[in-house]
């Protein structure tokens, strides 16, 4: 059953670069634009997506300039922001895009479905990343979909995206 996981995750790291590589880089150069000025980086993470913030701030590679969103944050047009959530759809994570929209923040977004005219979140975002997990990748016995990797796929998009900011951030002499 492993060789079968390690296939499926394979195909959908595939997958995400395959669609989503532009939309990383440009999701980089969004939050690059906060650490290289006066502002800092926030992550709003939503239920298991609190795994990528957990990653961010505790690593040995931690992501620079990063703040942890609360509610209580003071963000401002100098500040970006970076929503990592299951569903385009959530509750939560949608009135706090708005609230961002309304107050011209820009901010990247981070959640399972492609970039359409039905996705609340893509549309409010300047930038979208879809993790493209659409379900289960393994069937059990009972012919259900199990191992629905929503976190999986977030903290490779994550990586992806500081990798890319690293490397903006690095002064040109080096």
């Amino acid at each position: 059953m492993s060789k079968i996981l390690t296939t499926q995750l394979s195909g959908l790291f595939q997958r995400i670069v395959q669609n989503e590589e532009e939309a990383i880089e440009e999701t980089a150069r969004l939050l690059a634009q906060a650490a290289v000025g006066e502002g800092h980086v926030y992550f709003a993470c939503f239920d298991e997506m609190q795994a990528i913030e957990l990653n961010a701030s505790q690593a040995i590679e931690h992501f620079a300039k990063l703040r942890i969103w609360t509610k209580d944050a003071n963000i401002t047009e100098a500040d970006r922001v970076c929503i990592f959530t299951r569903s385009a759809h959530h509750e939560e994570a949608l009135t706090f895009a708005q609230k961002l929209s309304q107050n011209f923040i820009p901010f990247a977004a981070v959640a399972s479905e492609i970039a359409d005219e039905e996705n609340p979140l893509a549309d409010l975002a300047y930038t979208y990343i879809s993790t493209r997990v659409r379900g289960g990748l393994l069937p059990n016995e009972q012919g259900e979909r199990i191992v629905v990797p929503h976190t999986i796929a977030a903290l490779f998009i994550y990586e992806a995206i500081k990798i890319s900011y690293d490397e903006m951030l690095q002064p040109e002499d080096e």
